[in-house]
């Protein structure tokens, strides 16, 4: 008897169809695979299954059974004592999904607290367990850390002890690896293959296509809230017979090669840094890094979560200002600095962060966001002086300048990475900090990003920071790459040579555990 099953689901939502006659199911045991575009209808699938389908929304089904219930006629109620005890969800937004003001250990015991009749001691001893499973350190389980002082990747970490902790009969995982570095990632995969190993059946809702090739037994492939292919794994990634899921194959392959691009001339890096040093309570985030970066080169930056990757990006934007060392900006200083004395060159260093939707105006619409960026702050004044321009910038990007009307919020996410893009283009900077800018999007929406980025950095000579734990994504676009670890460069040298031959054993492990987290439970278990 399948743990999930559902035949002709329909959502809409204010009166617009987005999802139509949906079938699926998962069996015991088995790991099913959720993939399609932005947009296609994964996610609202997947609250619908679950009765978290957004307000306003209406959810028909011929038949609806999840972990053994008929569940159509579902009150809130009877979803809370289903969802936790018989069913495990990890949701897309590790950051909002836990309560900052609450302990850790509360959080990922809630389960059991809720749906045993386990003791105090008892439920601490599983928490300990399902954390240290997890990569987490167990003492969270009763030492009353909060939820808030953990980092989105601990977080996330955190997500999947709680769904699993109360052993379901189906998990359903959104994203589940998507924050993760690639070792994280593996021991995240491996918690939940135990889980499907003790019975319980997986749904992994993903845009990560090499994960799917070695973790998932079945896959479903969405397109325009329809679902367009589904079967076995290997059939459907081999040879797949639906155009959307040809085009998400090739576009998963592309990111996989890159060819090293010639040095020209010996001109001077813009951008450098000198024994950069970064402390935070005696700890050290930062320690002893140093690295030139010239126009029209990229330079990659990977580590595990904690590494210092964070701390050295606000450094070279000038928002954290080093203990010791110093970064320049064409030779003159950058930090440390006083604002005011940075301030006429702020347009000169840009930025693109991994969730673009949070750093717009909601009030804005896309016009005034580009506007503002041109004109330094004032796009109230500027704006009809911009016209012009701000069609440029959006067709730079490939965005149709009809948009310009619009609140970047009602976007793709492969839209918003687009404007967010253009935005930090539109000041014409000499270096752009890009922190994991395509890390959320899926396979053909990351392509299309990763090659117009290559393109603006040839047309433009802009030189560009890419941090990421996507090492695939690295190797495509990076001339050269830094391995950082414990706040340290550990490595550092072109980046075919570095992947293909490294010499620290940080680095020959964040590679071994991004070709395990690709080729699946075997490897990962040799």
């Amino acid at each position: 008897m399948s743990v999930l099953g559902v035949e002709g689901l329909s959502v809409s939502i204010g009166g617009a169809p987005v999802v139509r006659d949906v079938a699926l199911h998962v069996d015991p045991g088995e790991c099913v695979a959720l993939v399609g575009a932005s947009g296609s209808g994964k996610t609202v699938t997947v609250r619908a299954l679950l009765g978290l389908s957004a307000p306003g929304s209406a959810v028909r089904a011929d038949r609806l059974e999840v972990a053994g219930f008929d569940t159509r006629a579902f009150s809130e109620r009877r979803w809370r004592a289903v969802r936790g005890s018989r069913v495990g969800y990890v949701g897309q937004e590790a950051l909002g999904a836990l309560d900052p003001l609450r302990a850790v250990g509360r959080e990922v015991g809630d389960a059991l607290r809720l749906h045993t009749e386990m003791s105090a001691r008892e439920r601490v001893d599983a928490v300990r367990s399902a954390l240290d499973a997890v990569g987490l350190d167990p003492a969270i389980a009763a030492d009353g850390r909060l939820a808030g002082t953990l980092s989105g990747g601990m977080r996330q970490r955190a997500l999947i002890a709680a769904a699993t902790i109360g052993s379901p009969v189906l998990v359903v995982a959104d994203e589940p690896t998507t924050a993760l570095d690639a070792g994280v990632a593996v021991r995240v995969m491996e918690q939940l293959r135990t889980a499907q190993q003790q019975g319980a059946g997986l749904l992994v809702v993903t845009h990560d296509l090499g994960l799917v090739a070695g973790w998932a037994d079945r896959v479903v492939v969405m397109d325009g809230g329809r679902i367009v292919e589904q079967g076995p794994v290997t059939q459907v990634l081999r040879s797949p017979t639906h155009p959307v899921t040809r085009a998400l194959v090739a576009a998963s392959a592309a990111g996989r090669t890159a060819a090293p691009r010639p040095v020209v001339g010996a001109a001077a890096a813009v951008l450098e840094t000198t024994d950069l040093r970064k402390s935070y309570d005696r700890v050290d985030a930062v320690t002893g890094v140093s690295f030139g970066l010239r126009r029209g080169r990229t330079l990659g930056v990977v580590g595990a979560s904690g590494s210092g990757k964070t701390t050295l990006v606000r450094m070279l934007l000038g928002l954290e200002a080093p203990d010791t060392g110093t970064v320049t900006l064409d030779g003159a200083p950058w930090a440390p600095l006083p604002e005011r004395e940075r301030r006429a060159r702020r347009r000169r260093v840009s930025a693109v962060v991994q969730d673009p939707g949070a750093t717009f105006d909601e009030r804005w619409n896309v016009e005034r966001v580009l506007a503002d960026a041109m004109s330094g702050g004032d796009a109230r004044r500027a704006t009809g002086s911009l016209d012009a321009r701000v069609d440029e910038a959006l067709g730079q990007v490939d965005l149709d300048p009809a948009i310009r009307g619009r609140s970047p919020l009602t976007l793709s996410g492969g839209q918003r990475q687009r404007l967010a893009i253009a935005r930090a283009l539109a000041t014409g900077p000499d270096v752009l900090v890009l922190d994991e800018p395509v890390t959320a999007l899926d396979a053909t929406v990351q392509d299309a990003v990763m090659g117009l980025l290559e393109r603006l950095r040839d047309e433009t000579r802009v030189a560009m920071v890419f941090v990421s734990h996507d090492l695939r994504a690295v190797r495509r676009i990076a001339d050269d790459v830094l391995v950082m670890h414990g706040g340290a460069a550990v490595e550092h040298g072109p980046a075919a040579e570095v992947f293909a031959r490294p010499t620290h054993a940080v680095t020959a492990g964040l590679v071994r555990a991004a070709e395990r987290l690709s080729a699946g439970p075997r490897s990962a278990a040799a």
